[in-house]
C-alpha cells in the first residue's frame, strides 16, 4: 500500500477524515480541480451542494484512473466551497456519502482541507476539488 492514513491519539475527533496521510511511491498525481460537468462539460446538479459534491468526486474517481489510481492512493484532498456556513456540512457529507460506496471513497476520508470562497469561475459551481495521490 503506498498511502497510510491514519489520526494519532489526541487529535481533534471526531472528524470524518484521518489527519494524516504517509505515502510512499514513485509517481505523483495531481488532479486539477474537478467540478460538477459531465464528459460534454454540461452542469450537473445545478443549485445541489450535495449533487454537485458526487458528481465531482465521479469525476475525481476517472481522473484518478486514468493515472492509474483510485481512491486509495489520495493523499489530500482539497474542497472549495462557494459561500460556505457551518449549515451547509450535512448536504455536502450527504455527496461524499451518496458516492463513497460506488467509488471505494475510504471511511473515514484522507487528510481533506475544506475552503469556503466567494465564487468560483462559472456561477452555477458550487463546489471544486483538487486530489494530490502518490503511487507505486
Amino acid at each position: 500500500m503506498t498511502v497510510q492514513t491514519f489520526s494519532p491519539e489526541g487529535m481533534f475527533q471526531p472528524v470524518p477524515y484521518n489527519h494524516v496521510a504517509v505515502a510512499t511511491g514513485t509517481r505523483h498525481i495531481r488532479l486539477a480541480g474537478q467540478i460538477a460537468r459531465d464528459g460534454e462539460g454540461n452542469p450537473v446538479a445545478t443549485g445541489d451542494l450535495a449533487g454537485q459534491v458526487a458528481q465531482a468526486l465521479r469525476n475525481t474517481a476517472r481522473g484518478l484512473a486514468g493515472a492509474g489510481a483510485s481512491f486509495d492512493d489520495v493523499v489530500h484532498m482539497r474542497f472549495f466551497a462557494v459561500d460556505w456556513a457551518p449549515s451547509k456540512m450535512e448536504p455536502f457529507l450527504a455527496g461524499i456519502a451518496a458516492v463513497q460506496e460506488e467509488l471505494g471513497v475510504p471511511d473515514p476520508l484522507p487528510p481533506v482541507s475544506l475552503i469556503g470562497i466567494d465564487y468560483l469561475f462559472e456561477p452555477d459551481v458550487l463546489v471544486e476539488i483538487e486530489t494530490h495521490a502518490i503511487a507505486d
